[in-house]
């Protein structure tokens, strides 16, 4: 029985060929838009320049409530009361003593765009117990004339001039945390320098130290004591580096002096305290004294300073500084 034959596949004859996948069709490239027809970025709108006039309004709303936050309620004869929780005086109790309205008055210390007349600014520096160059600086930023340039601080009393008084032959003077001097009797006013002859917004200790020249022809060692100064101010700045009269005051001295400017780059700071001081006084000669501080209120307000003689021969110089003071009076 014959087998049957296994049947092969066909080979492929040579004309044969697989089938080619035809390639896909080239997409082509976008049309590249012009520079000209790019959407161009929004423009950065710049911020509108701040005024001098804004500028200033800030600083007299950081400058008022830097002051209100600093008087007690019983300096200003107010109740404190058991739930304050405001340091210093609240908004409502400046416009009270100040006869204004509390809008009016907050709408201030917010920097608002209103007017204030000089009326309104005596009141309120009354109110706030401004001594003279805080009354100078309320005025100059609000950009207004002060109508009683010489006004007295209202802290410093009848009563405390004449204890300034009482204490004479020693010297005393009232200062305030600034070191701007307040008030002084008149061996105090010959101590130093001729302290009348200088001008009111001129007074202050910093100033004189490092501008006055016979205010540092008088301090023996004028380095160390300017040294020890700038460390005191500086550690006193702390509590009022954004007051804007502590910055005037900062940059008045900067600009005056390259000694005070090589000085407060030290960055050294000391805590106030009684001195053993020496001053070659131009009237009487050779004078030794210690000074002490007692504070008249918060830590931060006036302080009496006195020089109380050392020794007898002190005393006595000091007596005789008295006697050519009463002499020119006469």
């Amino acid at each position: 029985m014959a087998t049957a034959a296994r049947t092969r596949p066909a080979a492929p004859t040579a004309s044969a060929s697989p089938e080619v996948t035809e390639a896909p069709e080239v997409t082509e490239a976008p049309e590249v838009t012009k520079a000209s027809e790019v959407t161009k970025a929004p423009e950065v709108t710049e911020a509108p320049e701040t005024t001098a006039t804004e500028i200033r309004r800030h600083e007299l709303a950081d400058f008022l409530r830097s002051r209100r936050e600093r008087i007690t309620p019983e300096q200003v004869g107010l109740v404190r009361g058991r739930r304050r929780r405001t340091p210093g005086l609240r908004r409502e109790e400046v416009a009270q003593l100040s006869a204004v309205g509390v809008t009016w008055y907050t709408w201030l210390e917010q920097a608002r765009d209103i007017q204030v007349s000089p009326q309104v600014l005596d009141a309120l520096a009354r109110a706030l117990l401004l001594d003279r160059s805080e009354r100078s600086h309320l005025f100059s930023l609000a950009g207004a004339i002060d109508p009683a340039p010489g006004t007295e601080c209202p802290s410093i009393t009848p009563a405390l001039r004449a204890m300034l008084r009482q204490l004479e032959p020693i010297p005393a003077c009232v200062q305030n945390s600034r070191y701007d001097v307040l008030a002084h009797n008149r061996t105090y006013g010959r101590l130093l320098c001729e302290l009348d002859a200088v001008a009111p917004e001129d007074r202050n200790i910093m100033l004189l130290a490092y501008t006055n020249e016979q205010w540092r022809s008088t301090v023996m060692d004028i380095a160390e004591v300017t040294r020890f100064l700038t460390a005191k101010f500086r550690a006193a700045m702390a509590e009022h580096l954004a007051e804007p009269s502590w910055k005037a005051l900062l940059k008045r001295l900067e600009a005056a002096s390259p000694e005070f400017r090589e000085t407060w780059a030290r960055h050294e700071v000391v805590s106030s305290g009684g001195r053993s001081k020496i001053f070659r006084n131009a009237h009487v000669g050779l004078l030794r004294v210690e000074t002490s501080d007692l504070w008249l209120g918060p830590s931060a307000g006036p302080r009496l300073v006195t020089y109380v003689p050392r020794d007898e021969e002190t005393r006595e110089r000091l007596q005789r500084l008295q006697a050519l003071v009463l002499a020119d009076e006469d």
